[in-house]
């Protein structure tokens, strides 16, 4: 067991610093007190074990508090021996005018932090409306293009199959035209078919192909 005497040095007066140096003592199970001094300083005697005094010295280190305007500056200290005195940790209280003020300007300033943090909420609001505003303005674009590129599909697909239809329309019609002119060319004009046809299926299968490619991207 030992005994801590820290000096706090800062905004520790009149911003609620002691009930906060309070809760944090009786969490670690230490005893002592917690008390002003004068004229901004604030004084902590706390016993217990070594480990529990120095959490209390790293956490009543406040640089932000999230609420008050707690602020300390510096930590003054030293180590004695233990007199176990003290029955549990307690807030020494000073004449109760003294009392009743700091109990008026914590409250104040907890109301002040209160409206900044709402009036900080209120903006971030504001400003996620209009985030959320923004994408949907930059969605409707996107989905747009995504329009475009799908009517640029279509007019892909279009041209592909009105491709293939003039091709097979092409051999059609030289079929027609070029028929059977005599006996001697019934030999010629067959084995010309043939490959014809072979060209044909190939050109159909190669165009069915690019079609059927132009199809799968338009789904996607």
């Amino acid at each position: 067991m030992k005994r801590a005497v820290i000096i706090a040095k800062g905004e520790v007066q009149r911003v609620g610093y002691r009930d906060t140096v309070e809760k944090i003592a009786r969490k670690l199970k230490l005893t002592g007190f917690v008390e002003n001094l004068k004229p901004y300083d604030v004084r902590i005697v706390a016993e217990g074990e070594q480990d529990a005094l120095d959490k209390i010295i790293t956490q009543i280190r406040i640089k932000k508090h999230p609420v008050s305007p707690i602020s300390v500056e510096d930590l003054d200290v030293r180590f004695e021996a233990a007199t176990n005195e003290f029955e549990y940790f307690e807030i020494m209280r000073g004449d109760w005018q003294d009392e009743l003020g700091e109990r008026l300007d914590v409250a104040g300033a907890l109301l002040y932090r209160s409206v900044e943090l709402g009036t900080r909420s209120v903006e971030l609001g504001e400003k996620s409306v209009e985030l959320g505003e923004k994408s949907v303005v930059i969605g409707k674009k996107m989905l747009d293009k995504q329009d475009v590129m799908i009517e640029k599909q279509d007019e892909h697909t279009q041209i592909l199959t009105e491709f293939r239809d003039q091709t097979l329309q092409g051999f059609v019609t030289l079929d027609t035209k070029y028929g059977r002119i005599s006996d001697t060319m019934d030999r010629l004009i067959e084995e010309m078919g043939n490959e014809r046809k072979e060209t044909r299926e190939s050109m159909a299968k190669l165009t069915d192909a690019i079609l059927e490619l132009a199809r799968s991207k338009e789904q996607k």
